[in-house]
């Protein structure tokens, strides 16, 4: 086995699980997922069937994970964030051939208890605040906060606030990589 299961963990069988992924305590990973290289599940993660997780996942405890969602390589979920999969649920109503994608891209954060509204696509490196419920895509590189979610401002690749001067430039006080702001859109100089 190439990857590290707690015993406690329940992996069923035609799951596919990468090379160095962990998965911890009371976790399940259910028929027809997919588990990139060296990703880490917490605790009481459950992975649905054909949900897609790329390298370097990072699934922090008590987060479910529903058909339909893709997380692209280097995400980040947060403590007890919520994942829906359809827009109007009703206990008696089966809508099972109704669930929605939502995407996540790469090196996007998404912190604890958050919700994502499925059908929306998280942009690359975005960084969506702690309880923050998303309703509407989000851009790259997009700092969202609240309820709803409302852009408040803009993150580097290293997860610090950009600073954009006059000329739309900004640089990342971390790894000193240059941003630019140009019709609502940022951009890795």
């Amino acid at each position: 086995m190439a990857y590290f299961a707690h015993p406690t963990a329940v992996i069923d069988d035609n799951c596919t699980i990468g090379e160095g992924t962990k998965i911890w305590h009371f976790s399940h990973i259910m028929p027809g997922a997919v588990i990139g290289s060296n990703c880490n599940l917490g605790q009481n993660v459950v992975v649905s069937p054909k949900v897609v997780l790329g390298n370097n996942v990072r699934v922090q405890n008590n987060v479910s994970i529903y058909e339909g969602v893709v997380c692209e390589d280097d995400v980040f979920l947060g403590p007890s964030m919520v994942l829906t999969n359809v827009i109007n649920p009703r206990s008696a109503v089966s809508r099972k051939n109704e669930f929605k994608t939502t995407l996540i891209k790469k090196g996007a954060s998404i912190g604890a208890n958050a919700t994502i509204v499925c059908g929306n696509t998280i942009g690359n490196y975005a960084f969506i605040g702690a309880g923050t419920v998303v309703t509407k895509d989000v851009p790259d590189y997009a700092l969202i906060v609240g309820n709803p979610g409302r852009q408040t401002g803009w993150m580097s690749e290293y997860g610090h606030k950009l600073k954009f001067d006059e000329n739309g430039i900004a640089t990342c006080e971390e790894s000193k990589q240059a941003y630019v702001l140009e019709n609502n859109t940022v951009r890795k100089v």
